[in-house]
């Protein structure tokens, strides 16, 4: 717990300077930061090249090393979400609400920084970036604890924000990078109650349950994404054919990409091959029920077990239901509660289908792929929360604030 509690120690002292550092030099740290990291493309590219090399060396799945893997475009990209964090609005000092009382108190709720979050990641060294800029930006500091797999391309990109840091005159403190060598200092994050604020994982279902049961900081759980699309009776094929094939293959090894297909039985007879051929012809494996099977000898037979997966690969599950109420029970069934997608030109279904299912976000002819924080115009996210506590969905900044109440009176006694 040594190593741990330290920085932990280091990040709240810091985070006392962040809570009163007023936004223009926040926003002068974050173009800092996203100049030093484009700056340092080359030196960021040779160290994720280590951590891929050492990857597909130990067998590591294709669709992780994607996660995984850094070069020029996707370095910029992130440095691009930093300057994207620091054009928006500072949530720090919003009044959410407030009111003269009946006795002349002033009551207002203002939004405050959290104080110090911890997040725990697998792969995606991009997620540093993203974490850090998100939580300098709403006036906290940050313990990052990335996962062994990326650790060189973590230890680069922190090295990088926290020498932007000093250069700006903020606290270098207020970004940490926590040794991932070691399950333990993931252990000890969760655990250090008091020192952190808020932990937040980002991973594979086994992580986020891990740090969800293991955890005694408060935990905002980010969910797998079992993400269905439903073709309805009253869709546009054409729309529902693009919007399928955009969902499933845009990039398979992300949250948000769409794992089941369902398809409404009045128009399965034409939609089905379609849809089967299309798949098929960008190398995805369907796993389907007996509607699917029957149009193709390649159509893996569907369990239970198919419906309920998070693929993050070339691999769909898909059903024919016979009505819009059998489509979202079978979605309440086997989703993770992260994003569900109709298609359909019927507003009623539409509204239907919206309260019916239980996800974070609901895409209305429009791809799954769109539940993401920079699509949203957050500039990026530190994760999609699938609990409904606090924060629901893509968690920009205003979701790494809390609150406090400010009462101003004159001499007022109780």
């Amino acid at each position: 717990m040594t190593i741990v509690h330290d920085l932990a120690l280091q990040a709240r002292q810091a985070a006392i300077v962040l809570a009163g550092t007023p936004t223009a030099a926040k926003n002068a740290a974050l173009h800092a930061i996203a100049d030093d990291l484009l700056g340092a493309t080359t030196r960021i590219v040779a160290a994720n090249a280590t951590d891929v090399e050492v990857a597909r060396g130990a067998g590591t799945g294709e669709h992780v090393i994607d996660r995984l893997l850094l070069d020029a475009d996707r370095v910029s990209a992130f440095a691009e979400g930093v300057r994207d964090i620091a054009a928006l609005p500072d949530p720090v000092g919003e009044v959410v609400r407030g009111s003269i009382l009946a006795n002349g108190l002033r009551m207002e709720q203002i939004r405050v920084p959290m104080g110090v979050i911890g997040m725990i990641y697998e792969g995606r060294p991009n997620v540093t970036a993203d974490a850090a800029a998100i939580c300098l930006k709403a006036g906290s500091a940050v313990l990052l604890r990335g996962s062994s797999s990326a650790a060189a391309s973590n230890r680069t990109i922190v090295e990088v924000m926290r020498a932007a840091l000093v250069r700006s005159g903020l606290p270098e403190d207020a970004i940490i990078g926590v040794p991932a060598d070691d399950r333990s200092t993931a252990t000890d994050l969760m655990r250090a109650r008091g020192l952190v604020d808020l932990v937040i994982p980002r991973g594979g279902a086994g992580l986020i349950r891990a740090v969800v049961e293991e955890s005694t900081v408060p935990v905002i759980e980010t969910g797998t994404g079992n993400c269905h699309v439903y073709v309805d009776a009253d869709a546009d094929l054409d729309m529902a054919l693009s919007i399928v094939l955009n969902a499933k293959t845009h990039r398979t090894s992300v949250c948000n990409a769409a794992e089941s297909l369902l398809v409404h039985r009045d128009v399965a007879e034409v939609f089905v091959p379609r849809v089967v051929t299309a798949l098929q012809e960008a190398g995805v494996t369907i796993h389907g029920d007996a509607t699917f099977c029957a149009t193709d000898q390649a159509v893996v037979p569907a369990t239970d077990d198919d419906y309920a997966t998070e693929y993050l690969d070339l691999d769909i599950s898909a059903a024919v239901v016979d009505t819009l109420p059998a489509a979202i029970a079978h979605i309440r069934r086997f989703s993770s509660g992260h994003t569900e997608a109709i298609v359909t030109r019927s507003i009623d279904t539409a509204r239907r289908f919206t309260t019916g299912v239980d996800s974070a976000a609901v895409m209305i002819n429009a791809s799954t792929r769109f539940t993401d924080g920079a699509e949203f115009g957050f500039g990026a996210e530190i994760g999609i929360s699938t609990q409904k506590l606090h924060a629901r969905g893509p968690m920009g900044l205003t979701e790494m604030t809390t609150t406090t109440y400010v009462v101003t009176g004159d001499g007022h006694i109780r």
